[in-house]
């Protein structure tokens, strides 16, 4: 059984994955987890048509607790056309969307062709700019093509995030010199893989820091005990905040209290 870290004040997941089919069995315990840890709010991502179709359903389910996105990921660019940009602009409407996502570059793997990436990720810029809907944002080893067409749209554009960031220190800067939010997953938490993305969370803006568990993805690998699962959930979110703390001047709890704060107005999750 996993047990969930508690924090001391509410936090906000910008990025979990729950409809992944590795929660289909135990969603409710996995919500109940998230609470308990103090997770007040997660985003759920859609990543394709289908996705956030389910996304937005099991926002619409769990109204108090969950809100969705809508977009297609650089994976599945190749699903991109005509019908699927009518669709996702009629998903964009749906009350629980609070974010265009999620979208952006891969060329790490290049599931899609990167052409039709690009295609897609432009389809998606101009849908942000004309809907004036925050922007969730994806890039993995195509920083020159993905930060080339972000400088071309910023400037019609309304919050961006770029999430899971892992990449260097100058990208880093180049997407905050954009005014870009970053968002922090368990990787910074991976003595392996995440010491470059440690050494330099303290560059990013207080104004401007947002965490997430991307999960089922990324488990923190510094959770003592190891936890016997390797999905990851929401509940281990305070693990991410802990980590990002200790690479940081403030306290944990202004930490938390700010990256709340950051995801409330960017996503705009306050009550109506």
């Amino acid at each position: 059984m996993l047990l969930p870290i508690t924090s001391a004040d509410p936090l906000i997941d910008i990025g979990a994955n729950l409809t992944h089919e590795s929660f289909n069995s135990d969603l409710e315990a996995v919500l109940n987890r998230a609470r308990e840890a103090n997770v007040s709010h997660m985003v759920v991502t859609g990543s394709d048509i289908k996705e956030s179709i389910s996304a937005i359903k099991l926002a619409s389910c769990h109204p108090d607790v969950l809100s969705a996105t809508a977009g297609i990921h650089p994976h599945y660019a190749s699903q991109f056309n005509q019908e699927a940009e009518q669709q996702l602009q009629d998903l964009l409407n749906k009350p629980e969307v609070c974010a265009i996502g999620e979208t952006g570059l891969d060329f790490f793997r290049d599931i899609s062709p990167r052409e039709q990436q690009q295609e897609s990720f432009i389809a998606h810029l101009e849908l942000a700019a004309a809907s004036g809907k925050p922007l969730f944002l994806h890039q993995r080893n195509a920083h020159d093509a993905f930060v080339a067409l972000l400088k071309e749209y910023r400037h019609k554009l309304g919050n961006v995030v770029v999430h899971c960031f892992t990449d260097t220190r100058e990208a880093l800067h180049d997407y905050l010199d954009l005014e870009c939010h970053i968002g922090i997953t368990g990787w910074i938490c991976d003595e392996r893989r995440g010491k470059a993305l440690y050494d330099c969370v303290g560059d990013i803006p207080l104004r401007k820091l947002m965490i997430e568990t991307d999960c089922p993805y990324l488990m923190p690998r510094n959770i003592k005990p190891k936890p016997k699962t390797r999905r990851n959930e929401p509940c281990m979110l305070p693990m991410v905040l802990q980590t990002v703390t200790s690479a940081r001047l403030e306290t944990q709890a202004q930490i938390a209290a700010a990256t709340t704060e950051n995801a409330l107005e960017f996503f705009e999750l306050r009550p109506n």
